[in-house]
């Protein structure tokens, strides 16, 4: 299974609009300690990859330029130190960047087996979006089984992803919001107790009359701007907010009064520059308790459309018109 010299891989040829992504050729990466080299079969597309590629979400010291935050494939070389994966083993797995290519180096720690009846499609959607909701609802936020809990922009890949986690582990009412009827409806199919229309609705209005009065215990928000003090607003007595993301701004002026009164607690994380040991630790998790339910068909990724590695553009224009449910998936 050696690897040959050179690639086809996807450059963001400058920063800008989606058609600055380019294919391009490279040299075949190569597996340091503890890494592995995959031959990538698909590559997940997500928000991330098109906020880089408009220049405002530089990749980590140590990162590929390439964009790309997960893939699937097989393994075909490891580096020094590796004993799991082996060469030959097919994988999905969390990577800092260099997904959209034929080859991309991972941390061995950050790959795991695609669940039971999985193809390399379904694998490639799982990672960016599984280990963000896991690590910010349940590690972060410390959701409990009995408890409530709203997530925004529920027909993104986070959203379909944070319904049904939230409901496999026992929630007991799962609100979201989406924009349409059509990605309401499909919410409320996932398991989303109810699916709000933020464009003709208002959601904290909504909330509180879902639960009485009492608001949820948990948000996963990506809006920002001024979604944060309506939050903040729907929120219960001891609720915790997480952000993700910040698509309406990262900046607000709001009354902090309410935080301090509801006793609440506001904290959010980026995925992407945390440490290896942090994301080999969110990726046993998963593997313990997530990835059996996934196996038996209990929850998993909603696939919305595939493109081949070369038309990279053509997706980027779909995950920026909004128009899809679920995610968008490369096919190297």
């Amino acid at each position: 299974m050696t690897p040959p010299e050179s690639m086809t891989c996807i450059e963001i040829s400058t920063p800008g609009a989606a058609d600055v992504l380019k294919p391009a050729r490279r040299p075949v990466p190569r597996p340091g300690d503890g890494e592995v080299l995959i031959r990538v079969a698909a590559a997940g597309v997500n928000r991330p990859d098109v906020i880089q590629r408009q220049g405002h979400y530089p990749p980590p010291p140590g990162a590929s330029d390439i964009p790309g935050l997960e893939i699937a494939g097989t393994v075909v070389a490891a580096g020094p130190g590796v004993t799991a994966p082996r060469v030959g083993e097919l994988v999905c797995a969390l990577v800092t960047g260099g997904g959209y290519a034929e080859y991309c180096v991972a941390d061995a720690a950050h790959c795991l087996p695609p669940p039971e009846g999985y193809d390399m499609v379904k694998a490639a959607a799982l990672p960016e979006t599984y280990f963000t909701v896991w690590h910010n609802v349940f590690q972060r936020a410390g959701l409990k089984p009995g408890e409530s809990f709203l997530v925004h922009g529920g027909s993104s890949g986070i959203g379909t992803t944070a319904i049904q986690l939230a409901k496999a582990f026992g929630a007991a009412k799962v609100l979201t919001t989406a924009g349409s009827p059509d990605k309401c409806r499909a919410c409320e199919a996932l398991g989303a107790d109810r699916a709000i229309d933020y464009r003709r609705e208002d959601f904290v209005k909504a909330v509180e009359e879902e639960t009485a009065g009492r608001g949820v215990d948990v948000i996963l928000d990506m809006v920002g701007g001024d979604y944060l003090p309506r939050n903040v607003k729907c929120l219960a007595a001891d609720g915790r907010h997480v952000s993700i993301a910040f698509l309406q701004g990262a900046k607000m002026e709001f009354n902090f009064m309410p935080v301090m009164l509801k006793r609440l607690t506001l904290t959010g994380s980026t995925l992407r520059p945390q440490a290896a040991a942090r994301k080999a630790a969110i990726a046993a998790e998963l593997r313990a308790t997530v990835w059996p339910l996934l196996s038996e068909g209990r929850l998993g990724p909603v696939i919305h459309a595939t493109f081949p590695l070369e038309r990279a553009a053509d997706a980027h224009h779909l995950m920026e018109s909004s128009a899809h449910v679920g995610k968008i998936v490369l096919i190297a």
